[in-house]
């Protein structure tokens, strides 16, 4: 899960997006991450190994392999909200197993920034054109690269108490990421 800047031809402010990839080392997906934006030089802003989510252990597996049943999957949420008096619209993003989008909704609707980021006449939402107060929520299998999905699979399993993995932060310029510079700036 990589946060990725661009400020693109003709934008006034750094604009922002999530990539997911599968690769070994975030190396490898350098590629696909400069194949995502159109125009303007991309960099990247944060990044996380998802290995866990909620309670769950996620696995990568060839998709030859992938279990054939429904199961649970593995979801991108991208909460908005508002703060009064602050002229800007803040996010949260979220990684969530669930049996399906209805379920991660209602998980993503139980997290304190859902609940804090929110006042009359600026409710907090979820980001996603599938229904009412919904902007952006995504099964990840469905968002990877093209080449990517067909040869992986996400497998979602229960893990106990497991915490969710590490956020890396920081500026990352992708020219010195190439080279295998991996600290931020």
């Amino acid at each position: 899960m990589i946060l990725t800047g661009c400020r693109p031809q003709g934008r006034f402010t750094e604009q922002h997006d999530i990539f997911f990839g599968i690769g070994e080392h975030l190396t490898n997906l350098i590629p696909a991450i400069k194949a995502s934006w159109a125009n303007g030089t991309v960099h990247i802003d944060a990044w996380r190994q998802v290995t866990h989510a909620n309670g769950y252990s996620v696995n990568i597996v060839p998709r030859s392999e992938a279990p054939r049943t429904g199961g649970l999957r593995l979801f991108f949420i991208n909460l908005g909200g508002y703060k009064p008096g602050e002229f800007d619209e803040f996010h949260y993003k979220m990684v969530i197993a669930a049996e399906d989008k209805g379920k991660a909704i209602q998980l993503a609707k139980a997290s304190a920034f859902y609940k804090h980021f929110n006042f009359p006449g600026a409710a907090s939402h979820i980001d996603d054109k599938y229904g009412i107060d919904v902007d952006d929520i995504h099964d990840i299998e469905d968002i990877l690269p093209a080449e990517t999905r067909s040869q992986y699979a996400i497998v979602v399993s229960p893990a106990g108490d497991a915490a969710d993995d590490a956020m890396h932060l920081g500026y990352l310029n992708l020219a010195k990421a190439a080279k295998g510079d991996l600290v931020s700036e």
